[in-house]
């Protein structure tokens, strides 16, 4: 399942190169524009020079793109007022800012916007048994909200309509109704914009300020985010604009359109409503087509994700390092996660998302030996210590892209991270390319990115990369940070294995 050759294939690293493509694209549409985003906050800072003419902000940008005569369909992903509860404010207040856009255009019929939630649900017997602590979410997420005046307390429950079934007044608080709240445990996790049916962009990236970053990374810890997207033309564009309009009906049990370019990942609610605390797999190609390319693969297989906690797919990389004694692989991680790095009181799905990450990784240490390194990124710098937003004495590099590369033939971006949720749950989008000035090109931006101009020609080649990028994180470690080369410095299993425990009963597919 490729895209085949495309006439176009922009590789877009970090916010700095994707948001002026994406304003350049908007701004270039004739007819229509299909979106769906995790996040897209229409009060973006613009940044390219020529989008800056029209506008401040992407509010500026939704009115002139309506005004020049172009439809705008964009779907929002919605999230579970309980356990997500400032995502779910979050999606609402973007959905009021996109709305104001279209009704400040002349021509606010040519705006369809809406948030989407996932239809799955956690089961009632789950629910029952999970009664307690979800009230309790509840009930702490209320005491801010309580602190409000009446009318700022009706404008977060307006903010918050998944919330306002759970809720009642009690004299002048919210307090939690008396039965157990839905649970919602899947989201739309794509990244993905299709203009005039001809050009796709997909990938990793959402869209708001906290996800700015340029290729240096020179900044706090906290504002760097590392991201990868493409731009590319063809077929592809064509069925993920047909994905975007079908990808809903299949949540909620609608037989899946076969596609021939895009791959996906898509779950459906189950029909017993009783006992599970999954969905129910319906669109699984992004895990398939992973699992095809690394049984294929014979030299070198590259990998950045911000997770890696699929105990399957590292099951399947070790399987394939004992069949090929020459396989080696190349892993780079961010050195912690975002809630860990860079939140006061990461809760227990973060501890169980370490030990599953542990898991993953000892179970590929042990199949593949020395012929695997694992890298994570931090800033060539020295920071103060801080916790795991920093890394061997630097500021951490966020890193969110999802990348896979195989042997220089083939290669996968999409906005699905190398876990089970991705790989199971969540609706997820990738494009594939297995044309080889394609891959080259994702592999020299990707190389070049951590690497340095300067790379020499052993960390591309397949039978030299991996000890040659071992050496260089080795050496960078040894080093003062102003004094390392590039970004890379090896990931340690310590801090993830000393903070991460296991949730017996909790599926895998939950962190």
């Amino acid at each position: 399942m490729t895209m085949g050759a495309a006439r176009r294939f922009d590789v877009l690293l970090t916010a700095k190169e994707a948001y002026p493509a994406l304003e350049g694209e908007f701004m270039s549409a004739k007819h229509d524009i299909i979106a769906g985003f995790r996040v897209f906050d229409p009060w973006t800072t613009l940044r390219s020079d020529q989008a800056r003419q029209i506008g401040e902000t992407w509010f500026d940008l939704i009115i002139a793109t309506l005004n020049r005569g172009v439809q705008i369909e964009m779907i929002l992903s919605d999230f579970d007022p309980v356990v997500r509860p400032s995502m779910h404010t979050y999606a609402w207040e973007c959905l009021r800012g996109l709305i104001a856009a279209g009704e400040a255009s002349n021509h606010p019929e040519r705006l369809r916007v809406r948030t989407s939630m996932h239809p799955a649900r956690v089961g009632i017997l789950p629910r029952l048994a999970l009664w307690a602590r979800s009230t309790r979410e509840i009930r702490n997420n209320l005491i801010a909200v309580n602190q409000l005046s009446p009318l700022d307390k009706q404008d977060y429950l307006d903010r918050a309509p998944g919330l306002k079934p759970m809720v009642k007044w009690r004299g002048q608080d919210l307090i939690p109704r008396l039965r157990p709240p839905a649970l919602i445990p899947v989201t739309h996790h794509q990244k993905l914009a299709v203009f005039d049916g001809e050009t796709l962009y997909a990938g990793g990236l959402d869209l708001n300020d906290r996800r700015y970053d340029t290729p240096d990374h020179n900044r706090a810890a906290k504002d760097t985010w590392h991201d990868t997207q493409v731009l590319v033309d063809g077929p592809i564009a064509r069925e993920a604009a047909t994905h975007l309009r079908s990808f809903e009906a299949v949540t909620y049990g609608t037989r899946p359109q076969p596609m021939r370019h895009l791959l996906r990942t898509i779950s459906a609610r189950r029909k017993l409503p009783w006992l599970p605390l999954s969905p129910k797999a319906s669109v699984n190609e992004l895990a398939t087509e992973h699992a095809v390319q690394i049984a294929q693969s014979e030299r070198l297989i590259y990998l950045e994700s911000q997770f890696f906690r699929d105990k399957t797919l590292a099951r399947q990389l070790a399987r394939r390092a004992r069949e090929n004694p020459d396989l080696t692989l190349i892993l780079i991680l961010p050195a912690a996660p975002e809630e860990i790095a860079f939140d006061q009181s990461p809760g227990p799905d973060a501890a169980f998302g370490e030990h599953l990450q542990v898991a993953s990784i000892e179970i590929i240490q042990k199949a593949f030996g020395p012929r695997l390194f694992i890298g994570a990124p931090a800033q060539p710098r020295a920071a103060e210590p801080d916790g795991r937003a920093t890394h061997f004495d630097a500021p951490i590099v966020y890193l969110h892209a999802k990348v896979s590369i195989f042997d220089d033939r083939s290669a996968i971006v999409s906005s699905a991270n190398l876990n089970g949720r991705s790989l199971s749950w969540d609706t997820e989008v990738g494009v594939q390319t297995d044309t080889q000035a394609e891959v080259d090109h994702l592999k020299t931006r990707c190389f070049t990115h951590w690497l340095g101009t300067d790379a020499r020609p052993e960390f591309f080649e397949a039978d030299t990369a991996c000890a040659a990028w071992s050496n260089r994180a080795r050496q960078n470690a040894s080093l003062p940070p102003e004094q390392r080369t590039g970004f890379l410095l090896p990931y340690l299993t310590s801090p993830a294995r000393n903070m991460g425990y296991n949730l017996p009963g909790v599926p895998d597919e939950m962190a």
